[in-house]
């Protein structure tokens, strides 16, 4: 009776069509991958990267920056960059912009970053950076378009926490611009060339949601036009916490 029931029952199995996804979640793709990130989430992900790398930052001594430098922060640049040659340094990359106003740190705009090396040894695949700017109008360089870092302000490598002893009889607060990377072979005070960042209007126009209107770099970093956003309220509290 069983052998006869097998064949009808390995028919009825075939037939029943397979259960689809529930109303408003994506089917699965058939190779299994995950779905692509849309652009925005990609450009929030873009924050949250350099958000984490600040943290980690912080959270080494051997990396850390003395609060003492925090606090004359005028505006903080994070910048992820990735290797691009075999030794030649990077050139693709992103990061975003802070700058200090008088009713508080402004909210992060996304930038580009290009052709930078800082140390970067055979076999890295990355370059983490970030730039403390100590005066009010350098970070106004960006609003042209391009501020070269070292040519158009001069920039050096910055003291961090585990060096403290060896620079308490120099001011470095009175340079443009400190640079902190993880790489090896900086020294605090020792002239840098860095490469260059460059606005992305696009990039935070669909970050904002202010598509519809034209504000670029300067509404976003000098005035109230363009409102924050949840994903990038992290890390403007982050910065306020540790510049205080």
């Amino acid at each position: 009776m069983i052998k006869k029931l097998l064949p009808l029952l390995l028919a009825l199995l075939v037939a029943v069509p397979a259960v689809p996804a529930r109303e408003g979640q994506p089917a699965k793709p058939a190779d299994g991958t995950k779905p692509s990130p849309s652009d925005r989430e990609r450009l929030v992900q873009q924050v949250e990267s350099c958000e984490a790398l600040l943290r980690e930052f912080m959270a080494d001594k051997a990396t850390a920056i003395p609060a003492e430098v925090l606090k004359q922060a005028r505006a903080i640049i994070i910048v992820n960059q990735f290797k691009a040659g075999f030794i030649f340094g990077v050139q693709g990359g992103y990061g975003v912009i802070l700058v200090k106003r008088a009713n508080g740190w402004s909210i992060p705009a996304l930038i580009r970053a290009g052709e930078a090396s800082l140390g970067l040894q055979i076999g890295g695949k990355s370059v983490e950076t970030i730039y403390i700017i100590t005066d009010e109008q350098t970070p106004r360089l960006l609003l042209n378009g391009r501020f070269d870092i070292g040519a158009d302000a001069k920039a050096v490598a910055g003291p961090k926490v585990a060096e403290a002893d060896a620079w308490k009889d120099g001011n470095p607060l009175k340079i443009p611009v400190l640079i902190y990377s993880k790489k090896t072979g900086l020294y605090a005070g020792a002239t840098v060339k860095a490469g260059f960042v460059s606005r992305d209007d696009e990039a935070n126009r669909l970050l904002y949601n202010t598509t519809t209107v034209h504000f670029g770099l300067p509404e976003q970093l000098y005035g109230d036009y363009v409102k924050s956003v949840t994903e990038t309220e992290y890390l403007r509290d982050y910065v306020t916490k540790i510049t205080r």
